[in-house]
This record gives structure tokens, C-alpha cells and sequence, in this order.
């Protein structure tokens, strides 16, 4: 979390449902956001991020539930009055406007106005926080995508809002602008102090930007916790295979080990017995020639044959594919592997027990 002083507000939510019809998009959210927190909604499309910020922002009203901004309750109030800053994934720009004009714009509709000067130096200090002063004359056509949404984001904080919610403004930027603009957000939120809620369904997106993560699934919030917690503690099979890749492996836990199709595996202790999921992600595979001599290293308490279906290069990391003889599909992700895996060679997928999680419990 953001340990500088901020100004940035708390935000509580309280039952929040919504429907449409007979659809229920959103089911009972409670959440309490720190000030200064930067929060993130992920999930897929359909799961009720969108419809909670624009909940949050005044454009929807909900069926029943409270939205309190520092103990105020804005669940009825205007979005207009809600001093709430708002950046889209479609930058929403005037385009008859200039730079300066569009940053200017929320000040000008402000009651009372504020005046010539102090609207002109809250428009050059913002141009200076996003590194925009040069193009202040220019219009959105004459910008890039990257620029535009500079933009944008100037003109969501020049009124100092205290909460600024962002709806996937990154989404149509290329790779490289997007993670360049990422590290703008984290240097924009330490400066500025202000609480953000973020939506996105970028998982990586989620995992670089965010102090917490709300996993949002079918109207609800399905986990949230810090990057970290999210990653190694899934609370559920979907958090496990939303949030980064995992392996799944299903089957029988009897005192501590797990019986499935795929063979025998030691579970860590302090686990009911029953039929779980076990998760192991990528990287805490170990890959183990079928031709090697040496026998696997005594901490890789669990293992299976697999046959490699595919081993893929992508710079920092190796990723490879293979399928078990039962026909899981399994994935390793290593720094380097052996010269004999390769498509096609039969090898070994090793780990420990500590590495693993229970991510579900109960036939499903």
C-alpha cells in the first residue's frame, strides 16, 4: 500500500446488488478500500467489475446498497456532484479542444469557477505531472494513443479528486506503450496520494499495478488479497487458473497424499481428507530427463512421467508443454532445461509438496 501522506479518500461498499430483469450482474458486494489504496477489479467480461465502477462512479444506480466515500453516503447522489475523477479505455477527448482546453474543462465546470489564474496554474502543474507541457496546444489528432491517454488521466486529477477509477485505460494501447504507461500509473499514485480503483482483465496488469486484487466472478467477489496472496494462496480452482497459469491435478486426499489417474502425490500435512484440486504453478516444475542417471533431488517429493509435447523459447524463460499418461496437459516454465527435452522425448514433471496448494475441496 501507498505509504506516502495521501489524500486520497476510504471507499465502503455494502451489499451492492444490481439486476437487469431477470439477469443478476451483481450479487452482494461488500468491500472497504484504504485511503491511497490502489485496488484493482479483475475478472473476465460479464463478471461485474464494469458495472461496480460504474456503480461506485453515479452512472448506474444500484437495486439495493450503500457507497460511502469517507463516510459520506454517495449511493443516491449525482455523478456530477460526486467529485469523482473517471479515465476510459476511449479517452473521451474533446476534439475541437486543445490539450490545455481539455485539461481545463472539469475546472471550468466547476461552481463557483474558479479563477483565470489558479485554473492556469492547475493546468501547467498537470501537464507537468504526466510530462505533457510541450504538446498543450496541440488537439487529440495530432496525438498519439499514449498521449491521448496522458491526457486523459491529467484531466481526471486536475480538480483533485480524492478517488480516481480507471476502466481498462490501457486496453488499446500495444504492448510496449501499455507496460510504459503502467510504471506513469505507480509513479502518478505515489505522488499524488489518490485512492485508485483500477478494472481490467489483464491478469499482468492486475499483478504490477496493484497494492490488492478483487477477483470478480459471475456478479461476485470471488478473492481478494495483495498480488502475492492472490498468486500463491488461491482460494479456488478459478482464482488459481485466472490469475497466472497452474497446473490442476484432481483426485482423493487420504492421510496426506492424493491419489488421482495421473499417480500417487504427497500433500502437505494439516489437509482433510476427501476429494481436492491441487494447483502447482509453472515455475516451481522441475524438469527431469527420462535419460538422466542421477536420481531426483530428495525436496522433489512428488513426480510424473509426461511425454513433451512442445518447448517454446521466449527469451528470460523456457516454456514446455507436455501430456501425462492419463492425457493431462501439463506446463513448465524454467530459466533453462536439459538439451534432451525436446518434442516428443518422454521426461519427468517433479516438485515438492511445499510448492503445492489445495485450491478446491468437494467433487465439483
Amino acid at each position: 500500500m501507498n505509504t506516502n501522506p495521501t489524500k486520497g479518500a476510504a471507499v465502503h461498499l455494502r451489499n451492492l446488488a444490481k439486476t437487469y430483469g431477470k439477469l443478476t450482474v451483481l450479487r452482494d458486494i461488500d468491500l472497504s478500500i484504504e485511503p491511497g489504496e490502489f485496488i484493482t477489479f479483475l475478472g473476465p467480461s460479464g463478471s461485474g467489475k464494469t458495472t461496480t465502477l460504474n456503480l461506485i462512479a453515479g452512472f448506474l444506480q444500484p437495486d439495493k446498497g450503500e457507497i460511502l466515500l469517507d463516510g459520506k453516503d454517495l449511493t443516491w447522489i449525482p455523478a456530477y456532484k460526486r467529485g469523482i475523477g473517471v479515465v476510459f479505455q476511449s479517452y473521451a477527448l474533446f476534439p475541437h479542444m486543445t490539450v490545455a482546453e481539455n485539461i481545463a474543462y472539469p475546472l471550468l465546470q466547476r461552481r463557483p469557477r474558479p479563477d483565470r489564474a489558479y485554473i492556469a496554474d492547475r493546468v501547467n502543474a498537470v501537464l507537468d505531472l504526466v510530462h505533457m507541457r510541450e504538446y498543450a496546444d496541440r488537439r487529440p489528432d495530432q496525438l498519439s494513443g499514449g498521449q491521448q491517454q496522458r491526457v486523459a488521466l491529467a484531466r481526471a486529477v486536475v480538480f483533485e479528486p480524492q478517488l480516481l477509477l480507471l476502466d481498462e485505460p490501457l486496453g488499446a494501447l500495444d504492448k510496449r506503450l501499455r507496460e510504459s504507461l503502467q510504471l506513469e500509473l505507480r509513479r502518478l499514485h505515489r505522488e499524488l496520494g489518490v485512492t485508485i480503483i483500477f478494472v481490467t482483465h489483464d491478469q499482468d496488469e492486475a499483478m504490477t499495478l496493484s497494492d490488492r486484487i478483487a477477483v470478480f466472478r459471475d456478479g461476485a467477489i470471488e478473492q481478494i488479497g495483495t498480488p502475492e496472496e492472490l498468486y500463491n494462496y488461491p482460494a479456488s480452482e478459478f482464482v488459481a487458473t485466472f490469475l497466472g497459469d497452474s497446473n490442476i491435478f484432481s483426485g482423493s486426499l487420504e492421510n496426506g497424499h492424493m491419489e488421482c489417474s495421473d499417480g500417487r502425490f504427497v500433500v502437505l500435512p494439516g489437509e482433510s481428507n476427501g476429494p481436492i484440486k491441487l494447483m502447482i504453478r509453472p515455475e516451481d516444475v522441475t524438469l527431469l530427463s527420462a535419460d538422466a542417471n542421477a536420481p531426483t533431488p530428495a525436496l522433489l517429493d512428488n513426480a510424473v512421467p509426461v511425454v513433451i509435447d512442445d518447448v517454446v523459447f521466449s527469451g528470460a524463460t523456457v516454456r514446455v508443454e507436455a501430456v501425462t499418461g492419463s492425457g493431462t496437459r501439463l506446463l513448465a516454465r524454467s530459466g533453462h532445461i536439459d538439451h534432451t527435452i525436446k518434442p516428443g522425448s518422454r521426461a519427468s514433471f517433479a516438485w515438492s509438496s511445499a510448492a503445492s496448494r489445495v485450491v478446491a475441496r468437494g467433487r465439483s
